[in-house]
């Protein structure tokens, strides 16, 4: 019988094992162990808004062809990011 400490660091090593590598988990247990959820693409989306308005300041300053490349960077960023999005709103 285990203890209520030895039980709690037990179930906290499952975790960890299921999280670092749930093949192996699958293929040990026979179960099928679900991959955690991926979170959402918040960080895509603020370096898209950084890139955005990186590329109207180059605009107000003049560099007309940087401003360009840098939109489209930003919207290039963007788009991958409402892609990611909607991948993760359709699990």
């Amino acid at each position: 019988m285990l203890s209520k400490e030895d039980s709690r660091r037990l179930a906290q090593l499952e975790r960890q094992l299921r999280r670092d590598d749930p093949d192996f988990c699958a293929r040990m247990g026979g179960g099928n162990f679900s991959v955690p959820t991926p979170r959402p693409p918040l960080a895509l989306f603020i370096v898209a808004a950084v890139i955005a308005v990186a590329a109207i300041v180059l605009g107000a300053v003049g560099w007309w062809i940087a401003a360009l490349i840098v939109a489209v960077w930003g919207v290039v960023t963007a788009i991958a990011a409402s892609y990611r999005l909607h991948k993760f709103r359709t699990r």
